[in-house]
Parts: C-alpha cells; sequence; structure tokens
C-alpha cells in the first residue's frame, strides 16, 4: 500500500485537519494531530524526504540550544565583503535585488541589541524542548539512531573565540545553554579529525545532529501514514474562501480538496498561499547548497561549523556534507552549483584526511523571515487556517515543537509556548 492510498478511512466522524506541506514541519504536525485525535491530510507536491524539499539537504543540527539570530549586531559591516567574495557566505543575484532589497533591510534593522536579545529568547522558548518532542516520534517511528547527542563545535583559525564571540556566548549561557570555550590542544582531544588549522572554538555539548534529515522526514511520514494520514500528491494554488476562512483548496490539476480546518506548512512557498488569505509577510528564499562526499571518511564525529568561512561540516550516514550559503535569487532561477562547489573547496583544508569519493550536488529553499523566528499564528482574516513556516535555517531543529503547538492550537488548547513572538503581524 503507497502513501498515498493509505489512511483514514472516508466518513470518519473525527475533526479533518488538512496539511499543506509534507516537509519536517508539516510530518511532524501530522503526528502531533493524529496523536490529539484529529483525521489527518497533508498534500505536497514532493514525495516526504525527497530532495524537492529543504529538509532533505539540511546540515542536520537538532539542538534545543539554538539561540543566535542570523542577523547580529555588526552584521552591516560584513555585508559588503561578503557580497564582494564571488566565493562568500551571501550572494545576491543583481536582477533580483530589488525584490530583495526591503527584506534585507528588515533583517539589517533585526541586528540592533534590544531586537536581537528579543528574538533570541523567542529562539530558545521554542528550541528548549526539540528533544522532548522529537523523541516520542522518533521512537515510535522506530528510528532512534537519528537522533544523536554528540555536541556542536564552532572551530575559529585564531584563538580568540572566547573574545570575538563573547556576546553570542554570553546570550547563550543567559538562556542556560551550556558553552565550553576550547583551546587548539583541547580541539585536537575532542574532534581529532580536524586539521591544526583551528586555534579556539566553541563547544556546545548539549546539542544534537541527525545524520539523515531526508530519511528522517520520511521515516515520520511512514508513521503518520501508519497511523491514518493521507497523504496527497499534489500542488495548492490557492483558496475557495467561505464566509469565515478557507472551504476548500484549489489544486494545480483544477481539482478542489474540501478542507475544514488547514495547517499551512509549506515552506518557502508558505507566503504565496498566506497572501491569498489577506496576510502580506515579509518572506524570502534563503536558497542554500550543500554538497555531499559519499563515503568519505575523514573521521568527524561532530558537527563543526567553520566561524571564519561560515560553512558547516556534517558527519552523515552516506558520507560528509558540506553545507552553507545563503543567495538570494527568488524560487523560480536555477540553482547555480558552483556555489556548492566553491564549499567543499572552502573546506578541504579543515580535515587531516582528505574526504574523497564520489560528489554530489544539492541546493534548496530555506523559508526565510528577516528576524530568523517563524510564524506561529492563525490566519489574521481566516481562523480556520494555522500558520506555521518560515523556520529558516532552523527548521530541523524546531519541526517537533512545531507540530506539538500546531496541535495544541487545533484543540483550542493555550500552547505551551508563549506564541506572542511568532504573531504574524509583527512585522
Amino acid at each position: 500500500m503507497t502513501m498515498q492510498q493509505s489512511g483514514q478511512a472516508k466518513g470518519s466522524s473525527k475533526p479533518k485537519v488538512t496539511v499543506i506541506g509534507s516537509g519536517i514541519i508539516g510530518v511532524c504536525s501530522a503526528n502531533y494531530l493524529l496523536k490529539a485525535g484529529f483525521a489527518v491530510d497533508v498534500v505536497d507536491p514532493a514525495v516526504p524526504g525527497s530532495p524537492d524539499q529543504c529538509s532533505y539537504g539540511n546540515a542536520g543540527g537538532i539542538c534545543p540550544g539554538s539561540c543566535i539570530p542570523n542577523s547580529m549586531p555588526g552584521v552591516l559591516k560584513n555585508v559588503p565583503k561578503w557580497l564582494m567574495d564571488p566565493e562568500g557566505p551571501l550572494y545576491v543575484r543583481l536582477a533580483y535585488l530589488p525584490h530583495a532589497l526591503p527584506w534585507l533591510l528588515r533583517f539589517l534593522a533585526a541586528s540592533r541589541k534590544p531586537r536581537v536579545e528579543e528574538i533570541s529568547a523567542a529562539m530558545r522558548s521554542l528550541h528548549r524542548f526539540t528533544f522532548d518532542c522529537y523523541e516520542p516520534l522518533i521512537k515510535e517511528a522506530g528510528c532512534e539512531e537519528l537522533l544523536q547527542k554528540r555536541g556542536q563545535l564552532f572551530v575559529y583559525e585564531n584563538d580568540d573565540a572566547g573574545s570575538s564571540s563573547a556576546y553570542s556566548i554570553g546570550l547563550r549561557r543567559h538562556h542556560g545553554v551550556r558553552v565550553e570555550v576550547l583551546n587548539a590542544d583541547e580541539i585536537r582531544q575532542l574532534e581529532p579529525a580536524l586539521a591544526p588549522i583551528f586555534k579556539s572554538a566553541v563547544y556546545l555539548p548539549e546539542q544534537g545532529q541527525c545524520p539523515n534529515p531526508g530519511r528522517l522526514v520520511a521515516s515520520l511520514a511512514e508513521l503518520a501514514a501508519r497511523n491514518g494520514a493521507r497523504f496527497i500528491r499534489g500542488r495548492v494554488t490557492r483558496f475557495e474562501q467561505g464566509p469565515s476562512g478557507p472551504t476548500a483548496l484549489m489544486m494545480e490539476d483544477g481539482s478542489r480538496l474540501p478542507v475544514e480546518t488547514v495547517v499551512l506548512a509549506a515552506g518557502a512557498w508558505s507566503a504565496r498561499l498566506a497572501t491569498d488569505l489577506g496576510d502580506r509577510i515579509p518572506f524570502e528564499t534563503e536558497r542554500g547548497y550543500h554538497v555531499m562526499v559519499k563515503g568519505a571518511d575523514t573521521g568527524l564525529r561532530i558537527q563543526t561549523i567553520s566561524n571564519d568561512r561560515k560553512f558547516v561540516a556534517s558527519p552523515m550516514e552516506e558520507g560528509l556534507r558540506i553545507a552553507g550559503n545563503v543567495e538570494f535569487s527568488g524560487l523560480e532561477a536555477p540553482p547555480n552549483m558552483h556555489r556548492a562547489d566553491a564549499l567543499l573547496k572552502q573546506a578541504r583544508p579543515m580535515f587531516r584526511n582528505q574526504p574523497e569519493g564520489e560528489v554530489s550536488r544539492w541546493m534548496g529553499h530555506r523559508p526565510g523571515t528577516p528576524d530568523s523566528i517563524p510564524v506561529i499564528d492563525r490566519a489574521r482574516k481566516a481562523r480556520n487556517v494555522i500558520y506555521a513556516f518560515g523556520h529558516g535555517h532552523q527548521g530541523l531543529i524546531a519541526g517537533a515543537v512545531t507540530g506539538k503547538l500546531v496541535s495544541e492550537m487545533a484543540r483550542g488548547e493555550t500552547p505551551s509556548v508563549d506564541l506572542t513572538p511568532f504573531r504574524v503581524n509583527r512585522f
């Protein structure tokens, strides 16, 4: 029985929720909605966990201590340097700049210290329950090996990690995140796979990682299907509106899918659909790239971030994944795989044993808000629609927590996290 054929029998007396999106947010929402007693449909043109989804290409961090926004004090002085570097961490396609500029200005505005501290607190409030919300799902799905707790390592090519990152270290410690500052000898003891170019590091021992994000999404989708969710392949183009909200989803093939309650968790495509409901949200696709070196055996155990070069090296089931970059070119432009090749070029010097093996490249669309935190709220004019999108770089981290919050909202309960910072009208 395929996932498309499996699921809730017709005529169920349970209240129905239709989830738009089968990435990590969508499948976690589906599972928690099922546990809350709903019949669930999940609609997406992509197969859950496939390379067509942003979740597939994630660097794999599952970090309850993630509380550092993308836009930090001082970011403005780095932007020109990054833009001038063809292999740098930030790229804006010139023809797309007029479209991206309003978002970028909001991004820079979010770097003011008072706003950074509000965002940091909101991130920690959402992410702190990451393990608590993932573990029951992963256990039931039978894929406990996909959540590893080895910590997270930020490495520096100079010896001043403690001083140059004092502000972010202070934010983490303020929110109860355990932080260790390491010297060169301590780096070698902790992660001997790294080359001796690194002189200092920040180690977060309580963080986790997933060695195959695509398989995690697929496993959680299969769990939802076993428990009665119906997965429907198709693209939603707009809503059919009733007096108090959508009554049906209008599909790309011309078909109509009746709905009661809707969860909009369509990642980078969510803002277009939210506009159809009257909510205009500043939103961009932060296109990210990865390169996978299949079968590479560098000996790396811990997800490691180069603070100087702004990429992530993650040991995966298939080999070594190097991920990073933020590219603003919209949803339609073809990928520029030179960005992926640049990641591998920059990463090679970090290892004692060079990564060797078949190389594959990938690009995906991170759903980005300018303040680094998602929209988790009801639509302002359609109260039967719950928004759960815009997680940007944190989607894998917040997937299960967001799913639980969605189920609480659907049941009319007080959410277990204060959702005021994530409201749709904050912009």
